[in-house]
């Protein structure tokens, strides 16, 4: 094949064009009025309507208390934004002008200078449109009205004979299903009805001459440690009347390394032109998940340059790699596991949800203590679940520079969806946009179509409250839009991600066979009511979601609530539980588990250790069946207000006792103990891609007075990316019945070093039928270098010690743990908040305390 392209040796220093594009923000200095009232005031935008009404003081803060009711007013009345921006006469002398709102929550007009521009019906879209023939000099005048999600779509619902089951919208009439907005601002059992409207994303004008870049798609054809071969499609707009040459020139480079270079003469014709410019990069630098190496990333940007001159220029940030899902048929059902750069991987993650019920409060200092949770908890994978919002660019932007892998949802959840061509061509725009907005990050792995539309409609008993022909509705609509809609255009823009047509894909909880296909979702722990010990034997292919609720901390639970209010049963209480089942699920297990508390601080904390101790159950079944379970993802990982639910952090970045505990599980190399058929079965599981050998596990059986019972000690190895069985113990052999009660089996595996490179410790029983010695822990605190440094140290075996402190969002090294009889543990607290008098402020407890 004839060589089309070249090398350069040599890099010309290339200059812009006069007059290069330039961008005015818009954001600031709008007002917003309801309409018709005529009474102005100050709008905040990127922001909505109600988080403007909060901030004046107009509407309650809806956190607190039942405030929730008083604000649901605001859904049902249209809202009115304007502003005023100059532009000089030079400014007007560019070729063109763009206006640029990169999101619109959700029915809107907007009109510039008197004239409309468009209607808005989605809000995961930009709206991007021509404006230079209505600009003037001086004042310009944008005006936008928003129209209430509820009354604007009320004639729809009207047309139908039907409710649809959208059981997470929490009104009567089900309006959620007919809008392209964020499902969870309808309601859901996590999160408070705020149904938002307002400029929810930035609006700027861009202006510039001759011509520019409208998508710039860098598709990796084939990747491997040898070589990368790539192809830039680039769609460039030209204003030029007339027929143009032109280069188009492809730059690339690591960060600190010599830029490479490809260009293609072209030539530009009045409109789009649509350009490809393969090219190859030998031993590539690979764009690795965290864990298994640094995530690469090199610098592409694309340029349109005429007579040595840019006129036009887009850049991205690329990982090079391979991921691939395999889901295939096998001997023991239907695999599903991620393939990175060739090698299994199995998934440590959890379910993201919008961290704010606002979402436009997220900004970037919130995406970044996100991502340092992810980090921190040994993650690689996070899925953006469908009754969210696709994120921005900060959210992609960290997983693509940590090696976090995306699973990323369209935005659909739990109930079946119109599918009439209206509703399907603004779906197949929202996918475009999505798509095309997000397939250069590598951290994007996967599009799945919904979040349990498919099991809602098969399993949720639908077929007893609707009709065949409603039913047979749902069904073609689900096939009609997961099945043909979505996967068709994700094949078109983005051919080397895997579809998955809904999660979870076959399996069903409720039919334990099912559950050797595909991803599973698995709610018998939780909404089942069974035991968390199922979750030894329920083990699907890949866990997508299983999940436990807590209540936050007490210094959370004071932002919203009073004294009067510290009882499960309390309005206040009820307000900040969505859950139908769940403050009387939570006590419901503590009796099955825990020595329940009478007091509510108590009932809190204990709790909090149940979830932890639950969940870590879960994980570590999964992780330990290996290779037939490769992956797990907790539902769920953050908060979008101060509530009782899933998290294992809650809304003011306080992390719980889960989250402790799926970072001790999900670590490079963990230790596993399973107790089964009176052995002890204890494993090595890794995710090194290095065997590690010659090392010393150690099992000490301590009394929890502090008394060595019994150790033994084996030369094993840790196999790498893998979990295996490294040695076994019976029970009857290593402990007395009474031992069991009384004692905790401490495992260790210790390197050539001496040093310890995990740590297990396990308990026979749950602390409802152990023997917990009363204890006191002593502890000493120093404050230096901004961090506090607290030793403890105790006689007897403390469990579950929970170290506070009243300071929101405080980091701690290590929470919720075992304190064995003369341990010294040290904790350290970091808070930008801390100071030498706050050290009294600090409190221990631990389990049994409680009772």
């Amino acid at each position: 094949m004839k060589k089309l392209l070249t090398l350069l040796s040599f890099i010309p220093i290339l200059l812009w064009a006069s007059n290069p594009p330039t961008t005015i923000d818009l954001n600031n200095e709008w007002q917003f009025s309801q309409t018709n009232k005529d009474e102005w005031h100050s709008a905040t935008v990127p922001g909505s309507v109600q988080h403007d009404l909060i901030r004046l003081e107009i509407l309650p803060n809806p956190y607190f208390g039942t405030n929730e009711d008083s604000v649901q007013w605001v859904e049902d009345e249209n809202w009115d934004f304007k502003k005023s921006f100059q532009l000089t006469n030079e400014q007007l002398k560019y070729d063109d002008a763009l206006l640029t709102f990169e999101g619109l929550d959700t029915h809107a007009d907007v009109f510039l200078n008197g004239s409309k521009l468009f209607h808005s019906e989605n809000m995961f879209v930009n709206h991007q449109t021509s404006v230079k023939h209505l600009l003037r000099e001086g004042d310009n005048y944008l005006y936008v009205r928003f129209y209430s999600p509820i009354q604007h779509l009320m004639p729809t619902r009207l047309t139908n004979d039907f409710e649809y089951p959208a059981g997470n919208d929490a009104r009567d009439e089900k309006m959620s299903v007919y809008s392209r907005k964020a499902p969870y601002h309808y309601g859901w059992d996590w999160g408070m009805r705020l149904v938002q409207m307002g400029i929810w994303r930035p609006v700027h004008l861009t202006l510039y001459n001759k011509s520019r870049i409208d998508d710039f798609f860098v598709q990796q054809e084939s990747v491997s440690d040898e070589i990368a071969k790539l192809t830039n499609y680039i769609e460039v707009y030209s204003l030029a009347n007339n027929a143009t040459s032109a280069k188009i020139v492809v730059s690339y480079a690591l960060p600190n390394q010599e830029k490479q270079t490809e260009e293609k003469t072209i030539t530009l014709t009045k409109g789009v032109n649509k350009i490809a410019v393969p090219l190859e990069i030998a031993n590539p630098q690979l764009w690795m998940p965290n864990g298994w190496g640094e995530p690469h990333l090199y610098n592409f940007t694309a340029q349109v340059v005429v007579n040595d001159e840019i006129i036009a220029e887009k850049s991205h940030k690329i990982g090079l790699r391979n991921i691939r899902v395999v889901a295939k048929p096998d001997e023991q059902g239907q695999s599903f596991y991620f393939e990175v750069n060739g090698k299994p991987l199995f998934a440590k993650g959890a379910n993201y949800i919008p961290g704010e019920i606002m979402n436009t409060l997220q900004d970037d200092g919130y995406y970044e203590r996100l991502f340092d949770n992810v980090v921190a908890a040994n993650m690689n994978m996070i899925r953006v679940w469908g009754g969210g919002f696709y994120e921005n660019k900060k959210f992609y932007d960290l997983a693509d520079e940590l090696g976090i892998l995306v699973w990323q949802d369209f935005m659909f959840a739990c109930t079946p969806h119109p599918h009439d061509d209206a509703f399907l061509e603004n779906v197949a725009h929202e996918a475009r946009y999505n798509i095309k907005r997000l397939r250069n990050h590598p951290s994007v792995a996967i599009w799945c179509g919904n979040n349990e539309v498919l099991e809602s409609i098969k399993y949720w008993g639908y077929d007893k409250v609707y009709s065949k022909e409603i039913m047979d509705g749902f069904r073609e609509g689900y096939d009609k839009t997961f099945r043909e809609l979505l996967p068709g255009i994700v094949m078109e823009l983005d051919p080397e991600k895997f579809y998955l047509h809904g999660s979870p894909d076959t399996a069903n909880w409720g039919r334990i066979p099912s559950l050797s296909y595909g991803d599973a979702h698995y709610w018998g722990v939780w909404h089942g009511r069974q035991p968390f010990e199922v979750l030894d034997k329920n083990v699907p292919r890949f866990m997508s979601e299983f999940g436990f609720q807590s209540f936050p901390e007490m210094k959370t639970i004071r932002t919203f609530a009073t004294e009067k209010d510290f009882d499960i049963e309390s309005e206040v209480m009820k307000s900040h539980q969505k859950s139908a089942i769940g403050n009387e699920a939570i006590k419901e297990y503590m009796d099955m588990y825990y020595n329940t508390p009478s007091n509510f601080e108590d009932f809190v904390y204990v709790g909090l250790v149940m979830q932890g101790q639950g969940m870590k159950h879960g994980l570590e079944a999964h992780r330990r069946n290996r290779p037939f379970c490769m992956g797990t993802l907790y539902w769920q990982l953050n908060d979008s207000w101060p509530v009782v639910s899933w998290s294992g952090v809650d809304y003011y970045n306080n992390w719980k006792a889960m989250h402790y505990k799926a970072r001790d599980v999900f670590a490079p190399i963990a230790l596993n103990v399973y107790q089964e058929d009176g052995v002890l079965d204890i494993y090595t599981m890794s995710d090194n891609l290095t065997d590690e050998n010659n090392l010393t596990l150690k099992v000490s059986l301590i009394d929890f007075k502090g008394e060595l019972i019994k150790q033994i000690e084996q030369k094993v190895d840790a196999k790498a990316n893998a979990s295996v069985k490294v040695h076994s113990i019976a029970v009857a052999d290593f402990a007395t019945t009474t031992q069991q009660e009384n004692s905790v089996v401490n495992v260790q595996l210790i390197d050539s070093n001496g040093e310890a490179i995990a740590t297990r410790k396990y308990f026979f029983y749950w602390p409802n039928k152990l023997n917990l010695p009363k204890t006191k822990i002593d502890k000493s605190i120093s404050y230096q270098d901004g961090k506090y440094t607290v030793t403890l140290e105790s006689k007897y075996l403390a469990k579950d010690v929970f170290v506070e402190i009243p300071i929101q969002g405080a980091m701690y090294n290590d929470n919720f743990f075992d304190l064995l009889p003369g341990e010294k543990k040290v904790i350290t607290i970091t808070s930008p908040e801390l100071t030498e008098e706050g050290k009294t402020a600090i409190t221990v407890k631990h389990l049994r305390e409680t009772y």
